[in-house]
């Protein structure tokens, strides 16, 4: 069977030919990115630098990204490629009952790109962190564990450059 030429061929060709095909009609009949209209909702999805002791978390929808993290001294910082005209925060714990009013977070930057809340403590760590974040008239939400808050950024090794 391996002795024929065409069966070898076949056997080589008939994978690529089928991964490509795969793609094809991945991009001719998949879901094409459109860009965000004024008043709508879109979710933000949490990367697993939030699910373990990272010391940030980011959050994307596209080319919408959020970064969250705290600092030392316990501020909550939330930092956008994109000027954002308000951030909202609630931390609550999932296993308690009643509702945790979001905090609006204030401007650290004249541009809007960097927002804060100066909280008094990191979240415990089962507790849960809720944001929502407005920008060129849509709304950006996500929920994420605290889990990344609870090692400082500063004990993470640096990359050179």
């Amino acid at each position: 069977m391996f002795t024929n030429k065409h069966v070898v061929i076949a056997l080589i060709v008939a994978p690529i030919l089928s991964v490509l095909a795969w793609f094809a009609v991945g991009s001719l009949t998949g879901e094409q990115a459109a860009p965000a209209e004024a008043g709508r909702d879109y979710p933000l999805v949490a990367r697993s630098s939030c699910r373990w002791s990272s010391g940030r978390c980011e959050l994307e929808n596209e080319d919408f990204e959020l970064t969250l993290r705290y600092s030392d001294t316990g501020n909550l910082l939330v930092h956008s490629a994109f000027p954002l005209e308000g951030v909202v925060v609630s931390v609550y714990d999932p296993q308690a009952s009643g509702d945790i009013p979001p905090v609006a977070l204030l401007p650290a930057d004249s541009a809007g790109h960097d927002w804060r809340h100066p909280a008094s403590d990191l979240p415990a760590p089962g507790e849960r962190i809720r944001l929502v974040a407005a920008a060129d008239g849509s709304r950006y939400y996500g929920e994420m564990s605290s889990a990344f808050a609870q090692a400082p950024e500063d004990a993470l090794p640096q990359p050179s450059k």
